[in-house]
């Protein structure tokens, strides 16, 4: 089997070589599909993210989420505290600020919301497969903000659900112990539940 490495680098050109309008009607596809789907429709607090590097663009779903008057949570690095991430309130209009990677991420002064508040975390990746198994860009960040999700098993909340192009689909990842496997991925052509 390729090292996760390997598979990110592969995974990466998948997503990064698809045109601006595939990006576009993939985006508009799984936003459809999502808005759909029970476990989405049922949450009332959803944590998205804004796209980089090729990932699956989630605004139109954070669109029809405040639509559907549900609140939302972007990710934001932890200052002084390395590889850390936490998620904090997101409303329209609020100013936005890059981030280290350049990626726009509201005010970290902004409320922080703690994981049990979360129905859905609906998180980028590189690559999934039919398990559950999610392979991130590598430097660990949700990881570590989700490890509590792997010490406390018992836990209903918050459903970690994957948001990828379908062409992310690897046959299969290689599994780690801190891995939280999730509980579907949400890909342009389908929702996947693993096996």
């Amino acid at each position: 089997m390729p090292s996760r490495q390997q598979l990110r680098q592969h995974f990466r050109e998948l997503r990064r070589g698809l045109s601006e309008r595939e990006q576009h009607a993939a985006a508009e596809r799984l936003c459809r599909l999502a808005m759909g789907w029970r476990p989405f429709r049922r949450a009332r607090h959803i944590a998205l993210y804004l796209p980089n590097d090729g990932e699956i663009d989630p605004t139109p779903l954070i669109r029809a989420a405040w639509a559907m008057g549900k609140r939302v949570s972007l990710p934001v690095l932890r200052p002084f505290t390395p590889r850390g991430l936490w998620f904090v309130d997101h409303r329209p209009g609020q100013a936005m600020r890059p981030n280290r990677y350049g990626i726009p991420e509201p005010d970290g002064r902004m409320r922080r919301t703690p994981l049990r508040e979360l129905d859905l975390i609906l998180t980028p990746l590189v690559a999934f497969d039919g398990n559950g198994n999610r392979l991130g860009m590598g430097a660990g960040y949700y990881d570590r903000c989700l490890a509590p999700l792997q010490r406390h098993p018992g836990w209903r909340k918050p459903r970690l659900v994957g948001l990828a192009h379908q062409v992310q689909q690897a046959d299969s990842l290689p599994e780690q112990p801190w891995d939280v496997p999730m509980a579907a991925v949400i890909t342009d052509r389908g929702i996947i539940l693993p096996r």
